[in-house]
């Protein structure tokens, strides 16, 4: 089932609060922020631009399973560089496509190189369920004999 809603739209519903982390902070800032937001990722940004994302994956992996410390080591160390990204009118199905064929979670949207904000898979997968249960209520509705065009 093709979702032709816009990252934007679903930026919008979702709220447009976007925590992000400097390159220069230390991995140990990174994931404490993560956990206070509840979040799973952080997009990485010098000034207003993005330069990377940082996730706990990446802490899992590059940190705590190398014997690291993440007080001591910058995000910039870790950070993946140059994220896969998506401009504001991509469809919600295909962020679906690309989240799925690069085995990423988190998708930051950009207009030009204005951060808008991340979707994440959790994201994603809430819009399309709502939007199949939407489909679903109207086709009962339908046959039913009581919709209303």
């Amino acid at each position: 089932m093709e979702i032709p809603t816009a990252a934007k739209t679903l930026l919008e519903h979702k709220g447009r609060d976007i925590w992000t982390i400097s390159p220069t902070a230390t991995v140990y800032q990174a994931i404490q922020m993560m956990s206070e937001k509840n979040i799973g990722a952080l997009p990485v940004v010098e000034g207003t631009r993005l330069v990377g994302i940082i996730s706990e994956r990446d802490y899992m992996s590059k940190v705590a399973l190398r014997g690291k410390s993440s007080k001591e080591t910058p995000v910039s160390e870790i950070m993946t560089r140059e994220p896969v990204t998506v401009g504001p009118d991509q469809t919600v199905s295909s962020c679906m496509e690309i989240i799925t064929e690069h085995r990423i979670r988190h998708l930051p949207v950009l207009d030009g190189e204005e951060l808008l904000g991340i979707v994440s898979i959790g994201d994603l997968v809430k819009w399309i369920i709502a939007t199949q249960r939407m489909t679903i209520e109207q086709l009962n509705a339908y046959i039913s004999g009581g919709y209303s065009a």
